[in-house]
């Protein structure tokens, strides 16, 4: 692969992005990778500005409560994570001096944090080098490189050597490529219509070399339907719990979960993941 060409049309090409400006903070790169997990970046961007603004260290966020980090982080979607960064915030703020750890391991260490975020904030936060791996670049690398139409399923003993063999060694350069190749996947070489015209890996393509060969094995499996889920359910709990400083009693929550039995096995799902709790009055969000 020829890295640099990636990297020239990165500088070219890349989106304006806030974790992508100078002078972001480490802090910033976590909130935004907690938030950017499953999320589109275009539904990031907004609520990720006014949560810095309000939260701007790991101790600001850590001195919240969870109901008010639930309600910041509005429809986002799998509000766990809030829940997750707000762990990882207090545990930042508490063993780490209110400084982003540089460290794969101690970022490991962290709640919230696998291995795919560590490696993200520990090179694009601080500059570290490692090879970052997201089915963007696994779809590059399978394509340019393998001639594949598809990656197979994620293998990190496969995956991260792959990437890690075409990484720069100057520092400055891997944190571009890295994040050239994650760019590379998201808008030009796509899961559905890839832009082939558009990359600069065309003239040395693998997998356009060999006329684009359909991808093996099974199609892949197709993502469960939202409308009428108890996801969906969930989030409609959530809202009427977001928009209200008391308890909401339950006979209100019947006019967005009609059923009862479905209802009730909702609002304890809420309950066992930490994402509300019984009131006397009705149902909050968690106080902390």
């Amino acid at each position: 692969m020829d890295t640099g060409a990636v990297v020239d049309w990165f500088g070219e090409h890349a989106r304006d992005l806030p974790w992508r400006r100078p002078g972001f903070s480490a802090w910033g790169t976590v909130v935004s990778e907690f938030m950017l997990q499953q999320t589109p970046v275009a539904r990031v961007v907004p609520i990720l500005e006014v949560w810095l603004a309000r939260w701007p260290t790991p101790a600001d966020l850590a001195a919240a409560s969870p109901a008010e980090v639930l309600r910041a982080w509005g429809r986002l979607g799998y509000p766990r994570r809030a829940l997750a960064l707000h762990a990882c915030a207090t545990r930042i703020a508490e063993q780490h001096g209110n400084e982003v750890p540089e460290d794969v391991a101690a970022l490991l260490a962290l709640p919230g944090i696998g291995d795919y975020t560590a490696r993200a904030i520990a090179v694009f936060a601080h500059g570290s080098r490692h090879p970052v791996v997201d089915t963007n670049v696994r779809r590059v690398l399978a394509r340019a490189v393998a001639g594949a139409a598809a990656a197979g399923a994620p293998n990190a003993r496969h995956d991260l050597p792959a990437m890690a063999a075409l990484l720069p060694d100057d520092l400055v350069a891997q944190r571009a490529f890295n994040a050239a190749v994650m760019e590379l996947g998201a808008i030009v070489c796509t899961a559905r219509a890839p832009r082939c015209g558009e990359c600069p890996l065309a003239a040395t393509c693998a997998w356009r070399a060999a006329g684009y060969p359909p991808a093996e094995g099974p199609p892949a499996r197709r993502q469960a339907r939202f409308e009428g889920s108890d996801r969906q359910r969930r989030g409609l709990v959530l809202a009427e719990l977001r928009a209200s400083d008391v308890p909401v009693p339950e006979g209100e929550l019947a006019a967005v979960v009609p059923d009862a039995t479905v209802r009730e096995r909702v609002l304890m799902g809420l309950a066992a993941d930490g994402l509300a709790e019984r009131d006397e009055g009705g149902w909050r969000l968690p106080a902390g």
